[in-house]
């Protein structure tokens, strides 16, 4: 969403600050979907976002110390990397497994490095932590999926405050992206039932890393 608002033309701090909104609404349903149909792992989400709290807070005080122009150049820059790294993880995702043992530290520190990131991105939160959490502390795909729409709600809402403290959202904008969320979901879902899961996924997220490499042209 925030690259396609920037090439719509949309400042590159509004787009992050709309779009962490957008997402904040959207998981809300989210959640209350998933919550019917599966259990979700509250321990690990809490503790996730328990990390991302001092990243938050670190982010507000940057947003604010920071020229709005300086922001809006890195902002663009950072985004394509995170694009660019989100497409190969979701590729790679479940098929290499590190030999690192698990430990409830590196969940909190995982939660910093993700909340640090999707401030300032508003992508990444649930590539990163799904692949880490399946790779690293082998946790049940089922579950990984809940956890990262419950912490998902709980980092966006709380990074949408830090924009929307600076007039970094466009609420009229959010409103028409959350109106189309409905008519684009069965959309969606008759595209890739007819297509396929895992082709779908592929062919996007190498739409995505095509958008990450033309965003980092933009900014050179």
């Amino acid at each position: 969403m925030t690259p396609s608002l920037i090439f719509l033309g949309v400042e590159p701090l509004t787009a992050v600050g709309t779009d962490l909104l957008y997402a904040t609404v959207t998981r809300v349903f989210g959640v209350f979907f998933h919550q019917r149909k599966a259990r979700i792992r509250y321990d690990i989400a809490l503790r996730l976002f328990a990390g991302s709290v001092p990243a938050v807070v670190l982010g507000g005080i940057i947003l604010r110390e920071i020229e709005r122009e300086v922001l809006n150049d890195h902002l663009t820059l950072l985004l394509g990397v995170i694009l660019i790294t989100s497409a190969v993880l979701s590729l790679l995702k479940g098929e290499i497994h590190l030999p690192i043992k698990p430990k409830w530290a590196y969940v909190y520190l995982l939660g910093f490095v993700v909340g640090l990131t999707v401030q300032f991105t508003s992508v990444g939160a649930g590539v990163i932590v799904s692949f880490t959490l399946m790779n690293v502390a082998r946790i049940d795909p089922r579950d990984v999926v809940g956890v990262t729409i419950v912490y998902g709600l709980a980092l966006s809402a709380f990074s949408f405050l830090n924009y929307a403290s600076v007039g970094g959202v466009d609420y009229r904008l959010a409103l028409l992206l959350v109106s189309g969320t409905l008519p684009g979901v069965y959309l969606g879902t008759h595209v890739s039932s007819s297509m396929g899961g895992e082709k779908l996924e592929k062919i996007i997220n190498m739409i995505i890393m095509i958008i990450g490499g033309l965003l980092l042209v933009q900014t050179l």
